[in-house]
């Protein structure tokens, strides 16, 4: 079974049902953003997987075998399914995928910390304030997903944004890393949070269902009761009215999803065939990457897979944030993982035919530096790492219609600096919204300066589609 909590948190499944039911609320009274509509069976979808900590473009993605020992690192690419294009040894299982992927091998920004660094991968903006925290704060812009949350539900009455199975974190931190939430748009807007127990990627489907048969009566008494107390207490005062229904929207959406089952019934990966999940794996990643594609088959518009990994206990190179040993903790550790489960997923994609509604994006908040040992932002970088490089990184873009096996923009002979078409983390949020049906052009309000904000300021990557 999947579960929906960390065990380490003391709240209960249903109990996030009635604190994330405000999305249905505010996301229904939110008019200034459109909500996606599109039948059942064109359904769109967003699959957002963040690779938290900065995975290597050099030792992945975007090798340079001819450069120096001490640029093009150990490892040796190889041929894949699309014509032309070369990765990482480590990958095999992917590289039979590259015909459905596209590689932006030309992402960059400027910021060179973590917490910041995600906050303009999950948001696709530049980070607003002095990167001297890697934790959230109100002042960070909305994330892709909370700018899902308030464009509304669409018909079938599911979160229009779901996270899992957990916040980026770094180990020790009180919050979540920097640009998860909605930020100054409001709490209101974070997105559903279908946490997994982090030990075996389980969720657990039941704290979403109702469980016994006498269950849908005791809850329809339940709201019964609730009625007759806001009867009961109505007040002229119109702030007080507000927040009153609010509150009754909250519950009518954490109703609704209680009594339809429809996520509960989404995340029992019991339902699913022995063989799949061996094809997935075991982990968490793999067992999160299954769960995605079934919230893409009951509708849900955007999904965002955050990794996860027994590493989170490193306090030099945890996840993808490759301090030390880069070499062996790719190749032992972290590329088993990733090509396993993202070519299950790329691959039950396509045989099911949902790619071609659904767009896969995979990237981290940033790439490594063009030489091993270089030291740019974490004096804990060793001789056998790379440190942080947010000037040339590769992005992973899949289905939605965009033409598999190609490779958009291009870097230098090091890898560290981007030689053409460059792409922005504003950039990819517009393509993914705008596949989304969202416009850059649509706004919202930002109490915080006090005037309207697009949601993206970028443009959509020009790709080739089919």
């Amino acid at each position: 079974m999947m579960s929906v909590l960390f065990r380490t948190n003391a709240a209960g499944g249903r109990r996030e049902l009635i604190r994330v039911g405000a999305l249905g609320g505010f996301s229904l009274a939110a008019t200034d953003l459109p909500a996606v509509t599109c039948q059942r069976g064109q359904q769109r979808s967003v699959v957002f997987i963040f690779l938290f900590g900065g995975p290597s473009q050099l030792d992945m993605w975007d090798m340079k075998p001819m450069a120096p020992a001490e640029i093009r690192g150990q490892f040796q690419p190889i041929s894949t399914s699309a014509a032309g294009v070369q990765i990482c040894q480590h990958l095999p299982l992917l590289a039979g995928q590259m015909h459905r992927v596209c590689l932006v091998r030309s992402m960059n920004h400027r910021m060179p910390v973590h917490g910041p660094a995600c906050s303009e991968l999950y948001s696709g903006r530049p980070y607003p304030l002095p990167p001297v925290t890697d934790q959230a704060r109100r002042e960070d812009w909305p994330s892709l997903a909370s700018l899902m949350t308030r464009a509304g539900l669409h018909a079938a009455r599911l979160p229009p944004a779901i996270v899992l199975p957990w916040h980026s974190q770094f180990m020790g931190q009180s919050e979540r890393i920097a640009g998860q939430t909605g930020g100054r748009m409001g709490e209101q807007f974070n997105p559903f949070l279908l946490r997994a127990g982090l030990d075996r990627g389980e969720f657990d489907a039941a704290e979403l269902q109702l469980s016994e048969a006498s269950a849908g009566s005791r809850l329809q008494r339940r709201t019964s009761l609730l009625q007759r107390l806001q009867s009961a207490g109505e007040v002229s005062d119109a702030g007080r009215v507000g927040v009153q229904n609010r509150w009754q929207q909250q519950h009518d959406t954490a109703t609704s999803l209680l009594a339809g089952g429809q996520l509960g019934a989404a995340v029992d990966l019991e339902r699913e065939r022995p063989e799949v999940l061996v094809r997935y794996g075991s982990t968490v990643f793999g067992r999160s990457l299954l769960a995605a594609r079934r919230l893409v088959e009951a509708g849900v518009p955007l999904i965002t897979v955050n990794w996860y990994d027994d590493s989170f206990y490193d306090k030099v190179s945890p996840h993808w944030d490759q301090h030390n040993h880069i070499f062996a903790s790719l190749q032992d550790r972290l590329l088993p993982i990733f090509d396993r489960a993202m070519s299950a997923f790329l691959g039950d994609l396509g045989e099911r035919g949902l790619l071609s509604t659904t767009m896969v994006a995979a990237a981290g908040e940033f790439g490594r530096t063009p030489r091993i040992g270089q030291f740019t932002q974490n004096a804990m970088t060793e001789k056998s790492g790379r440190d942080h490089w947010p000037h040339a990184f590769t992005a992973l873009l899949a289905g939605g219609g965009i033409r598999g096996g190609q490779v958009f923009g291009s870097t230098d002979h090091q890898g560290g600096q981007v030689r053409d078409n460059p792409v922005s983390p504003a950039d990819l949020t517009a393509t993914l919204l705008g596949h989304l049906g969202v416009s850059a052009e649509d706004v919202w309000w930002d109490p915080l300066q006090g005037q309207w904000q697009k949601s993206s300021e970028g443009r959509r990557i020009a790709l080739e589609f089919e």
